[in-house]
């Protein structure tokens, strides 16, 4: 089996970028190629290929090159996750980052690893996913009128990316915003490190926010004004980590009516 991160353009399922996308090296590179994607697929491949961070790069390829003892006979995606789902969501949802055998090793957020058996169970019971589980690229999940993306493209140690790492990345995601904004009615953020990376992503996508910015809260709900005057809600919801499912801090019940509202708000 071979180790470390796959290359672009040689087979991976869904992999949006080939040989020839440009590499984003630099935080100021990372604003640039964002900006100047001109479609939403241009914009996934350039952010599936991002070196801007070092201490992210060395660590999700290592974690690609060393692999968990259970999944050493799997290659690992081992590069920076793009959103994926819907490409005119009416429904936004925005991870942390994604875990180092997880969305690291499967090439999407959530897919492969707990969080995400939890996650997608909600969504599919909800009607927003196609299939109960998300296992792997390619698997045949579908997300239904919903995107998935995350803060922070990288899996990083410890799960906990540095303040620098957040903003050096955010430029993807206002990219993101902008592309996907016709649509969308509902952004839901899994946790409070998405809560507060989003209020500079939606300052910069053009949005008008409220002052003082909300704290977070699961089911806290703040109303945005899109730059073309569409009203959006802004709902927060606990992370599907482990601590907080297994604890019993966010339930099944719990998720389930976070994400009926947010399909009940998108098709009003």
């Amino acid at each position: 089996m071979v180790a470390g991160p796959v290359a672009p353009g040689t087979g991976w399922p869904d992999d949006p970028a080939d040989p020839g996308t440009p590499v984003a090296a630099t935080a100021r590179e990372v604003r640039e190629l964002a900006s100047g994607a001109a479609s939403l697929a241009e914009l996934t491949a350039r952010q599936s290929v991002c070196r801007a961070c070092p201490r992210l790069v060395a660590w999700r390829e290592q974690v690609a090159d060393v692999r968990r003892r259970s999944f050493r006979d799997e290659r690992y995606w081992g590069r920076p996750i793009p959103g994926w789902g819907e490409v005119a969501p009416s429904i936004l949802i925005v991870g942390l980052a994604p875990a180092a055998h997880g969305g690291n090793r499967t090439g999407r957020i959530f897919t492969g690893d707990r969080s995400g058996d939890f996650l997608f169970a909600a969504l599919h019971r909800c009607g927003l996913a196609s299939q109960p589980q998300s296992v792997s690229a390619g698997d045949g999940q579908r997300l239904i009128g919903t995107r998935i993306v995350a803060a922070v493209r990288c899996a990083p140690p410890d799960n906990k990316p540095t303040p620098g790492e957040r903003d050096a990345c955010a430029p993807w995601l206002t990219a993101e915003l902008r592309i996907v904004a016709d649509n969308l009615r509902v952004m839901l953020c899994l946790g409070g490190f998405a809560w507060q990376a989003l209020w500079r992503v939606l300052q910069d996508a053009g949005y008008g926010l409220p002052r003082p910015r909300p704290a977070f809260e699961h089911g806290a709900e703040v109303e945005l004004r899109s730059p073309d005057g569409v009203n959006v809600l802004l709902i927060g919801c606990y992370h599907p980590s482990q601590q907080n499912t297994f604890t019993g801090r966010l339930t099944g019940d719990m998720l389930d009516a976070i994400f009926a509202r947010a399909r009940t708000l998108a098709s009003s």
